[in-house]
């Protein structure tokens, strides 16, 4: 995805928090806080974004953001780290994301393995992505599939919009 079509997506989940009233937060590890910059970024943030954690190592994780005694690239890692973000910040809703970027592999998830969460009225969700390429191509590719399970989830469940 270009630039210009991250800041769009960014925009779009802008109009459809704005519409609703809604707010939004957001944990991230591997992307380091690009995710929340992007969202930052975006008209009337002010209004609708809440804010962001990176908890990038894993003591920070089961601190902060309360993660119990799980992989930390897990499924269950990105729901906890979804929902407990959106706790944190006061949020309706949350996008969360965990693991590995490379170039080595933790906890026997290989670089390019990353889970992705979003939590909101309508519950928790969450996928595996598993993307190919440079750590700082994996890194690009995880911001971008966040931004989409961000857009997707809140354009199904804002009031707004049904």
């Amino acid at each position: 995805m270009s630039d210009q079509q991250r800041t769009e997506r960014a925009h779009t989940v802008a109009r459809f928090m704005v519409e609703s009233g809604r707010t939004v937060g957001v944990a991230e590890s591997l992307t380091g806080g690009r995710i929340s910059a992007t969202l930052a970024a975006a008209p009337e943030a002010g209004t609708w974004y809440r804010g962001g954690i990176v908890a990038y190592a894993e003591e920070v994780k089961r601190s902060l953001l309360s993660i119990p005694d799980c992989p930390v690239v897990s499924k269950a890692c990105a729901q906890y780290l979804a929902a407990n973000a959106a706790r944190l910040l006061g949020a309706d809703y949350s996008v969360a994301v965990t693991g590995e970027a490379g170039p080595q592999s933790q906890e026997d998830a290989k670089p390019g393995t990353v889970w992705l969460a979003v939590t909101g009225p309508e519950g928790n969700e969450a996928i595996l992505a598993n993307f190919d390429g440079e750590p700082e191509e994996i890194v690009d590719r995880t911001i971008d599939a966040a931004l989409e399970l961000l857009l997707d989830y809140v354009q199904a469940s804002t009031p707004a919009r049904k």
